[in-house]
């Protein structure tokens, strides 16, 4: 997969919500959660997803705060996979939060 220039970043940022560049090679977003075990239940599914993707995330748990960092290791930076993951986890995280 080939690697997205600066300027590709910049315009898909635009359309991914709280995700920003990170080290010039990483997209990053933190998710709030009201319970912990809501954080917990949405990075079984985000797992879930990556195992169906193949690509698998940096994932932290800070109590009710899930961060997550996307990058492609193999190109060296970000590609159509991690923007991809990206909409997918938001999509997870939407979901999860109209549930609460």
């Amino acid at each position: 997969m080939e690697k997205y220039s600066q300027s590709q970043i910049d315009d898909v940022l635009t359309s991914l919500t709280e995700w920003s560049l990170q080290d010039e090679k990483w997209i990053v977003r933190k998710f709030r959660f009201q319970a912990y075990m809501d954080g917990i239940q949405f990075v079984n599914q985000v797992a879930d997803l990556a195992e169906r993707m193949n690509h698998h995330p940096m994932i932290a748990i800070d109590f009710k705060m899930v961060s997550i960092r996307l990058t492609s290791w193999k190109s060296a930076g970000i590609t159509d996979l991690d923007i991809e993951q990206a909409r997918g986890i938001d999509k997870l995280f939407t979901k999860n939060t109209i549930q609460s």
